[in-house]
């Protein structure tokens, strides 16, 4: 199984397309962490900013996305979305463990339902991480449109247990072996 995964997308059309066109070749799933559409109060508008453009390219694939909502989603960017975006969290599993998915506004990291070595999957910071802490593994793509903190618009991969941060270029920015 191969999953790509997107996070804080903002309604960031160009940036986006470049994701799927990769996603279109070999991807089974695609993961996206919330911040689909509206760029937020506090981010500056994207490039590209084309949010019906980004609706219809993930409707599109909506029979291969998986989402939670992310804190500049609301009942409105449902009502254009094909698939469902309203969950705060999801649970995947994965090869023996599982994964907890959420956008990062709402869980710290006393998650309580999830064990040691299970993978804690967010976005909401807008940088990219792949990194262990008490027992937990914590997994983020980065942004797409507004990367933070020096980063460059990221994505990631997760297949036979690994999981490869790439920027647009498809240069890998980390890597991280899980097992």
């Amino acid at each position: 199984m191969k999953y790509y995964i997107v996070s804080d997308i903002h309604g960031s059309s160009a940036n986006l397309e470049k994701v799927l066109k990769r996603f279109d070749e070999d991807g089974d799933y695609l993961l996206v962490l919330g911040d689909i559409l509206y760029h937020g109060p506090r981010n500056d508008l994207p490039a590209n900013y084309e949010p019906k453009k980004v609706a219809a390219m993930l409707n599109e694939r909506k029979d291969k996305i998986i989402a939670v909502r992310g804190n500049c989603d609301g009942e409105v960017d449902q009502m254009v979305l094909e698939f469902p975006i309203t969950a705060d969290y999801q649970m995947l599993p994965f090869d023996g463990y599982k994964i907890f998915m959420t956008h990062g506004h709402l869980y710290d990291e006393n998650l309580k339902w999830i064990k040691e070595d299970d993978a804690v999957l967010f976005g909401h910071i807008h940088i990219p991480v792949a990194e262990k802490m008490n027992g937990l593994l914590y997994l983020n793509p980065g942004s797409i449109s507004l990367p933070k903190m020096e980063s460059v618009p990221s994505y990631a991969v997760l297949e036979n247990d690994e999981f490869t941060i790439y920027d647009l270029n498809k240069n890998i920015v980390n890597s991280y072996k899980i097992k």
